[in-house]
């Protein structure tokens, strides 16, 4: 039996001699629902569902999307850490929160790492990380690079225009617990992974939302009365490229602001660290669907401010469940970036990411600077091939920091003779090439019929 209660003194834990004694805010080992691990857990909420004491729980230090309601059986209570009495919390709502931006597709499992230093910009990163290297050869102590050396500090809640179409809440009880059991959306019915502020839709057995419109309904019967009427086939903006049965529409969170708010609250079902923001007129939203018979399905998207002081080419981005771990997530990504290279610019994902975004990127990150590195060609004959970060930053319209970082994760930077150079091995290469073989579908900007326009000049939009 697994249990793991390193972060707890264990003086303060109490043997429990009956379930009735435990309250919300207790710490405990609880069996985790298809594994043989009982971690530790902290309960949320407690209550009778159809005669039977049922408790909420959620496993300190995982991923909310594995919060479950479990029964007595489930619980170990012979170490059970009581929430402190001292008056600031008595209802042992305690677990630290963890603000996390963007979920992109993979598999509900992991737990969540945990963030570290703040990344520094431009070549001091470089100059940081090489010297570290240098340091660390000299004392013949191997180093490991983080692995979460992109994540930034947790910033402070931002105000009512500061962020994407999503802003931090307020960690309470309600926003912690599941509120949705399940969704229809076209042919799949799919099992939510968060709390989503669906109104007057809590406790029903399943919501069933039209796959075009968006629009929500409490019953299948409701649900097709309004798909008689629902004349959509697609996602209500402007189709911007299509290739192979993908399509991308963009849509303005102005002009289409109810369809924009339907995609929020969708979309709240799988990002766990926002609530849903309903001003979405300063966002663009890129839906990515797929054409059958029947009409454009979504796929996944992404939203982007209209005007970004950080140069960030993306604010939320989410795959959906049923087009998870089938490519369709770096394809999301590798559209951001083709925007960005039409807008002349280079561009980064709002920061921190998630767990699962983070991996994400740093797989496309890395495919994609490989790909330039080994396609690279020298200057003369007899002559190593050459090229700068600014270079690479240009042909990806990837973002400094996030190049130096990735560069950094790959462990390709080394010193030589007063230079730095990137050493690419057999094994990398090689690896490389598999990954590559593995990404059936590609974005070709030739396919992409899109004008940036100017959101300074307002007015005229």
């Amino acid at each position: 039996m697994k249990v793991e209660m390193e972060d707890l003194h264990e003086e303060d834990a109490t043997v429990c001699d009956s379930v009735n004694s435990l309250v919300e805010g207790c710490r405990l080992p609880v069996h985790m629902k298809g594994t043989d691990d009982w971690p530790l857990a902290e309960l949320i909420s407690i209550k009778e569902i159809l005669g039977t004491k049922c408790y909420y729980v959620h496993y300190v230090d995982f991923n909310k999307r594995l919060d479950e309601w479990v029964t007595e059986e489930y619980l170990d209570t012979r170490k059970v850490h009581f929430p402190r009495r001292d008056g600031t919390s008595n209802t042992g709502v305690s677990t630290p929160k963890k603000i996390h931006f963007g979920e992109v597709n993979s598999r509900p499992s992991s737990p969540i790492p945990a963030p570290s230093q703040e990344i520094l910009n431009g070549n001091a990163v470089l100059a940081a990380a090489l010297q570290k290297k240098i340091n660390s050869r000299k004392r013949k102590v191997p180093t490991t690079e983080n692995e979460d050396s992109l994540e930034a500090p947790a910033p402070p809640v931002p105000g009512p225009r500061q962020s994407g179409s999503m802003v931090a809440h307020h960690d309470d009880v309600v926003t912690r617990m599941k509120n949705v059991n399940m969704i229809e959306l076209g042919r799949h019915r799919i099992k939510p992974w968060y709390f989503a502020p669906y109104p007057q839709m809590v406790n029903l057995p399943c919501i069933y939302i039209c796959e075009f419109c968006l629009k929500y309904k409490k019953s299948r019967k409701c649900l097709e009365r309004h798909l008689v009427k629902c004349n959509l086939k697609h996602p209500p903006g402007n189709e911007i490229y299509r290739k192979e049965g993908v399509s991308f529409f963009e849509i303005d969170g102005r002009k289409n602001k109810q369809y924009a708010q339907n995609l929020c609250l969708l979309a709240k079902l799988f990002l766990d660290h926002k609530t849903l923001y309903y001003d979405t007129d300063p966002f663009l939203f890129y839906v990515m669907t797929v054409f059958d018979n029947r009409g454009f399905h979504i796929v996944g998207y992404f939203s982007k401010e209209k005007e970004s002081t950080e140069d960030y080419n993306v604010a939320c981005i989410l795959t959906m469940p049923p087009y998870q771990r089938k490519g369709y997530g770096k394809l999301l990504i590798e559209f951001s970036y083709e925007l960005s290279k039409f807008e002349g610019k280079t561009g980064s994902p709002e920061k921190p990411l998630s767990d699962l975004g983070l991996l994400s990127y740093r797989s496309y990150w890395a495919q994609t600077i490989l790909e330039i590195l080994i396609t690279m060609n020298p200057v003369g004959e007899n002559e190593k091939p050459q090229i700068t970060i600014n270079e690479i930053c240009e042909l990806t319209s990837i973002k400094k920091e996030d190049v130096i970082s990735t560069l950094q994760n790959l462990n390709l930077i080394n010193y030589y003779k007063g230079q730095y150079i990137i050493a690419l091995n057999k094994d990398i290469i090689d690896s490389h090439r598999k990954a590559m073989e593995s990404r059936k579908i590609r974005i070709d900007p030739k396919c992409l019929h899109w004008t940036p326009k100017d959101w300074g000049k307002r007015a005229k939009w």
